[in-house]
């Protein structure tokens, strides 16, 4: 039976989501991985995280797992929980050799590898029945210094640029801005003329962690090399950094080195952003509260930097982690699958918030819970034909908004690109050393210094995982 702990704020639980309707769900035939066997009255007990869409939750997930419970003869346990306690919840459990048999992260949980069972025969049984997996989602997912999945990805979410047409028109650029130059040029006019922000962090938060490294990854820098050698330190990443001092002197406000998690998403929403990055949740919340606002925002693929290379970190990629003290690992591993089986549904009750890991996977027959979408067979069907006719978009409202998200696959990428989301990149990540080195910049610190002193709180934690036999690299 599913239940609710919705503890804490989560970086949504702000958004009043409103519903799409209660719809029929169905639940695929069971897949099991050949030589396991699966005994009927077991117990399963999932931690997921409360998604920005409660009706997700509450509408779905809840019902998928006990539907899916009753169908294969087990008892599921379904509990939520907010984004800032996943780590600390997930460190208690395995400290205590007990909880949940299956928990949820939405970013790479690489750091857990030695206390998690390896997924691989997991994502070997999903690609022959599915295609392959995402390339993201496997470098999110995969050591191969140890050659173990720590995880397993069942979908994933894009992070466009979310901008305010009507304040880009009056600037002169009515399509949004291509560039990362052009955020200091029409954005600053934007902040000048019309007296409106752009909305950027530079805090200790997630999405200031995501838009540091999509700068730096378009400038043609990046933490590691795709051997795992820390290169942080180069002329490239001091000029990243340079530009997002200008950035913040021409376009920003002192409000972004106090952002959370939710304050680019409540700026645009109040009217006080032109241009944020994000997933599509804060135009989703707009829908709902401010109209009016939601039918002036429209996306951009990921900005270019200098060179013309762009590049943006999905916002958020959902990792199943299975602990080592489950006694019901087969159990959860089939409860995987069956997901990814169903994963058009998770899309659609996301309302496109969720993207699918195995883009070729085949849509089930029967009721989807969903209107039929013409000549769909596969996940990539549905995804490209509700982003070029959103589902959910209101009633006047500009007809193809989400299309440039339609080959987000050409330009979203993993955590440690252009190498894996190894347990280094997730330490740099959860310490934040990339905002900081921004907002160091920002604040007037000279962008040599702000670079060498983030390369070398990078270089420590980069030895210590390589003495660990965790990460690969020499330098």
């Amino acid at each position: 039976m599913a239940k609710s702990d919705r503890k804490g704020m989560t970086r949504r639980e702000f958004v009043k989501a409103a519903g799409i309707g209660t719809l029929a769900m169905g639940v695929a035939p069971a897949i099991i991985i050949p030589g396991r066997s699966y005994a009927a009255g077991k117990e399963l007990k999932i931690l997921v995280w409360s998604h920005f869409v409660p009706k997700f939750d509450k509408e779905w997930y809840d019902s998928y797992a006990k539907k899916w419970g009753e169908k294969n003869g087990v008892n599921v346990t379904v509990d939520h929980i907010g984004l800032a306690e996943i780590p600390s919840r997930t460190a208690a459990e395995i400290s205590a050799g007990a909880g949940h048999d299956l928990i949820e992260w939405i970013a790479p949980p690489s750091t857990y590898e030695p206390s998690v069972l390896d997924l691989g025969d997991v994502v070997k049984e999903a690609e022959k029945r599915f295609g392959k997996m995402h390339p993201l989602c496997r470098r999110s997912s995969y050591n191969p210094n140890t050659k173990k999945f720590y995880s397993f990805i069942p979908g994933w979410t894009i992070d466009p640029g979310c901008y305010r047409k009507s304040l880009w028109e009056k600037a002169g650029k009515g399509e949004g801005p291509v560039t990362w130059e052009d955020l200091i040029t029409y954005g600053g006019k934007i902040k000048k003329d019309q007296g409106i922000q752009l909305g950027i962090g530079l805090s200790q938060e997630l999405d200031s962690n995501m838009a540091a490294r999509g700068l730096i990854w378009s400038y043609d820098s990046s933490i590691q090399d795709a051997k795992e050698n820390v290169v942080l330190n180069n002329p490239k990443t001091i000029e990243a950094v340079s530009y997002m001092a200008r950035l913040y002197k021409e376009a920003m406000v002192p409000e972004v080195f106090a952002w959370t998690a939710v304050s680019n998403n409540q700026a645009l929403i109040a009217g006080r952003a032109s241009f944020i990055l994000n997933s599509i949740s804060a135009y989703r919340s707009a829908q709902k509260e401010v109209p009016e606002i939601a039918k002036d925002i429209y996306f951009t693929p990921a900005l270019k930097g200098p060179r013309g290379t762009g590049w943006n970190c999905e916002h958020v990629i959902y990792n199943y982690i299975i602990p080592k003290y489950s006694k019901n690992a087969d159990t959860g591993k089939k409860f995987l699958l069956d997901l990814v089986a169903n994963y058009d549904q998770a899309m659609y009750k996301s309302e496109l918030y969720n993207s699918p890991a195995f883009f070729d996977a085949p849509i089930p027959s029967g009721d989807r819970g969903y209107p039929a979408v013409q000549g769909a067979k596969k996940m990539r069907d549905l995804h490209n034909a509700w982003f070029s006719d959103d589902p959910f978009a209101l009633p006047g409202e500009a007809k193809g908004k989400l299309v440039p998200l339609k080959d987000a696959e050409k330009w979203s990428t993993n955590m440690g690109h252009p190498g894996p989301a190894n347990p280094a990149e997730g330490e740099v990540f959860a310490t934040f050393i990339l905002p900081n080195m921004m907002a160091n910049g920002a604040r007037g610190m000279k962008a040599e210094e702000s670079v060498a002193q983030a390369e070398i709180l990078t270089k420590a934690i980069f030895a210590k995982w390589r003495k660990k036999g965790l990460v690969g690299g020499k330098t």
